[in-house]
């Protein structure tokens, strides 16, 4: 399918060189392009610049002003491609040697397309929390029409592409607003992404999670709000109906996106612990992001409040 396929430009955003820049690598077809996008020279992976495969180049984003890094160096990144098919990617997740091919075969059929994340907890916190993100990053990928930005696929002419490029500069989700001015399709087609690995980085995680859909979906957030609690409620009064319903629930989350993780077991907690967990990340005024901290007032309203070194960062 590469071969006779309309050239796609494949843009990651990473400052290291990861094991999924080469698996991409690997899969482009002889017109298709590799942007791996980094802020600056500084960044470990602008050392392979002289020594990268065919069809693969380094596009230096600059310092974010008024939005996260994430979205600066998506938005660079669209601006240096040279194709009309985008595909969105990131450096934390296996890429099989058919990712690419199955993408494209996805919007030939469906139009603008995007996969759904799992996310997989190395730590304590966010292995508590896998139940939790499996109804929102999972089963609210898919069942609610977004876009994630670890696999998603569009041409220019399928979004109002100046606007959002000017919107994706103010911005911190880079994903969150593309699923505004896209009319994406999820396949349930599952990819595995580890997060985590302190306590601290998950919390920080967390916060952006509880933002992201505060900014862009308020009234998902109030309805999610009232529903938690409700189970919560449920869970605390009714312990033994409660640990069974929850259990059950998630189990068939996990069921219908292939997961099979002892980590739905954990139903029970999670649900107790997520409207307190909620409610803070809402509360927050700062959060962390790789290795900069943001004040998000309102959707386009992003200050960098400082960036630390990369070897003190609290999230990925």
């Amino acid at each position: 399918m590469a071969a006779t396929a309309p050239p796609t430009s494949v843009i990651l955003p990473t400052v290291t060189w990861t094991a999924a820049c080469a698996e991409v690598a690997d899969q482009l077809g002889p017109r298709d392009e590799l942007l791996i996008v980094c802020d600056c020279e500084a960044d470990p992976v602008a050392k392979r610049s002289d020594d990268l495969p065919e069809r693969v180049r380094i596009v230096y984003a600059g310092e974010p002003r008024g939005c996260s890094g994430k979205a600066n160096a998506v938005a660079a990144g669209m601006e240096a491609a040279r194709h009309d098919r985008i595909a969105w990617t990131d450096d934390d997740f296996y890429h099989p040697p058919d990712w690419l091919d199955r993408l494209r075969a996805d919007y030939v059929k469906r139009g603008p397309v995007s996969e759904v994340p799992f996310f997989v907890g190395r730590d304590p916190l966010s292995l508590l929390l896998e139940p939790i993100y499996a109804v929102g990053g999972t089963l609210g990928v898919y069942a609610g029409n977004k876009a994630w930005g670890g696999a998603v696929m569009f041409e220019r002419g399928d979004l109002r592409w100046d606007d959002f490029l000017r919107d994706l500069r103010r911005t911190v989700s880079d994903d969150g607003l593309l699923s505004e001015y896209l009319d994406v399709t999820p396949v349930r087609r599952t990819r595995f992404v580890e997060v985590g690995g302190t306590i601290r980085g998950t919390i920080e995680r967390h916060v952006r999670f509880s933002q992201i859909v505060r900014r862009h979906k308020p009234r998902d957030t109030a309805i999610a709000g009232v529903v938690a609690l409700l189970l919560s409620l449920g869970c605390i009064l009714f312990p033994i109906p409660g640990l069974a319903a929850v259990t059950l629930l998630h189990l068939a989350v996990y069921e219908a996106f292939g997961v099979r993780r002892r980590t739905v077991l954990l139903a029970y907690p999670a649900t107790l612990l997520q409207v307190p967990l909620f409610a803070y990340g809402l509360a927050r005024r700062t959060f962390v992001w790789g290795d900069r901290r943001y004040r998000w007032r309102s959707k386009f309203d992003v200050t960098v409040v400082d960036r630390r070194s990369r070897e003190a960062r609290g999230a990925n």
